[in-house]
């Protein structure tokens, strides 16, 4: 492993100097992660951060490590002591962004092995990043806050396996952007990805377009027709608005899902065809089981993982990055230059709640480039008066826009478990919950606790 791969950041207080020696004589190059300087200066290739935690919680240390994580690909090592390990919150900061941990006194080689250990992990997690991606894909998921972090984790995690995907999120989120992602960074990346609109297609055509059909099938067939599946042979096939799926066709996506094998609308042949799926909605889906619209065995067969959409108004900066990376990719569809955005419209862009996501996002933006009269998009241009206010009108409404904002992260990145999110919150469960009252959050626990099966596969 050449160089750039043995640099140990260190995080915490003085080192111990005989670890320090032995970490050299390992060809190690110990950097202490406190200076902005020495961080600007290193390279975005994989290496190793030891966390001292023997003398426990230093919200400094811990911010920190978040920082780096987010520009740097970093495994962490935590040191703990007997006492601190078993403090809830160093077990948190442990679980949360650690790839191990180790207890001292120990052995310095121990340590030096667990750190290795650590860089070899990311270093296999970096060989298997995809090359460059098309525009359209990058443009799309841009952003670096929290909630897109936990999304670009499961991308990782679900395109290492061959199993069946389901992406859940609202309208306008991305979610073929993010099936796309998957297929780039997954073993098929050279294969066909064949996207179907269910909700597109006339429930009476859908059978025929999905697993094709047979010369003299029906009036009109004059010649054989390929079906989508057939069309993604050893590639991926992404079925989005996978609720308006009509029973008929469940019935064989369910028996293609089982055995790999379809049959063409008039045709007696069983065709094999290996396809790995994917598919998405924005409905809720554990409903349309409970109502009978779609069919709970096939359900479960395509929710073998899942990767959750974060809503826009969860993003936080990537909101005004959105907007910034809009007006540059569109800038020139009008003559006279814009120059960016005026403080109103900044403020609006966090004001408002995105309904339609980072599809509204960009037609706003898009249509106020050619609306603006002046050198600066403003909130009229978007508009998007009516969120004009700078600020509250008093502390107790900051509050609770900052409560709202907290808390609806939290419940994305722990996947709506309330005790989660309260514990990564720091407080209790019943205090989120009459938070979650007061604020008018609704209680998604249920579903995805239920259905969040990401575990399993």
């Amino acid at each position: 492993m050449d160089s750039a791969h043995r640099t140990l950041l260190y995080i915490g207080g003085k080192p111990n100097e005989s670890l320090l020696r032995r970490l050299r004589d390992r060809a190690w190059l110990v950097v202490p992660a406190m200076s902005a300087n020495t961080m600007a200066k290193l390279a975005r290739a994989p290496m190793a951060g030891l966390l001292d935690l023997t003398d426990g919680i230093h919200e400094g240390r811990i911010a920190r490590v978040e920082q780096l994580s987010r520009s740097l690909l970093v495994a962490w090592v935590a040191l703990v002591s007997q006492e601190t390990r078993k403090w809830s919150a160093v077990r948190d900061v442990i679980a949360t962004h650690c790839f191990d941990f180790v207890t001292v006194p120990t052995s310095h080689e121990r340590i030096v092995n667990v750190v290795g250990q650590a860089i070899g992990m990311e270093v296999l997690r970096s060989e298997v990043e995809p090359p460059e991606l098309n525009d359209a894909l990058s443009d799309g998921m841009i952003g670096s806050s929290e909630a897109m972090l936990e999304l670009h984790r499961a991308i990782g995690k679900v395109a290492a396996t061959d199993a069946t995907v389901f992406i859940s999120g609202e309208s306008g989120t991305g979610k073929e952007l993010t099936a796309q992602m998957i297929h780039a960074r997954s073993e098929r990346r050279d294969k066909p990805f064949v996207a179907v609109n269910c909700g597109a297609v006339p429930h009476d055509l859908l059978h025929s377009e999905l697993f094709g059909y047979e010369r003299g099938a029906f009036t009109g067939a004059t010649q054989r027709k390929i079906g989508r599946v057939e069309q993604a042979r050893g590639g991926t096939l992404f079925l989005d608005e996978i609720g308006d799926l009509p029973s008929e066709s469940q019935a064989a996506l369910l028996r293609f899902i089982q055995e790999r094998k379809i049959e063409r609308l008039g045709g007696l042949e069983s065709i094999d065809v290996d396809v790995r799926v994917i598919t998405a909605t924005h409905q809720d889906m554990q409903s349309a089981v409970d109502e009978g619209r779609f069919r709970a065995d096939l359900f479960f067969r395509l929710c073998v993982l899942q990767v959750r959409e974060p809503p826009l108004r969860v993003r936080g900066k990537d909101i005004t990055e959105l907007a910034a990376h809009t007006l540059e990719r569109f800038k020139d569809e009008r003559e006279r230059r814009i120059h960016g955005f005026a403080p109103d419209a900044i403020a609006v862009l966090h004001n408002y709640g995105w309904p339609g996501n980072v599809r509204e996002l960009i037609n706003r933006v898009r249509r106020a480039i050619v609306l603006s009269d002046g050198k600066y998009i403003t909130a009229e241009d978007l508009e998007l008066t009516d969120y004009v206010s700078l600020a509250p009108d008093s502390l107790r409404e900051a509050r609770a826009a900052a409560d709202r904002r907290a808390i609806e992260l939290a419940l994305f990145v722990h996947r709506g478990r309330v005790v989660d999110a309260a514990r990564g919150l720091g407080i209790s469960r019943v205090h989120l919950h009459r938070l979650m009252q007061e604020l008018g959050i609704p209680p998604r626990a249920t579903v995805d606790e239920v259905h969040d099966l990401s575990d399993t596969g």
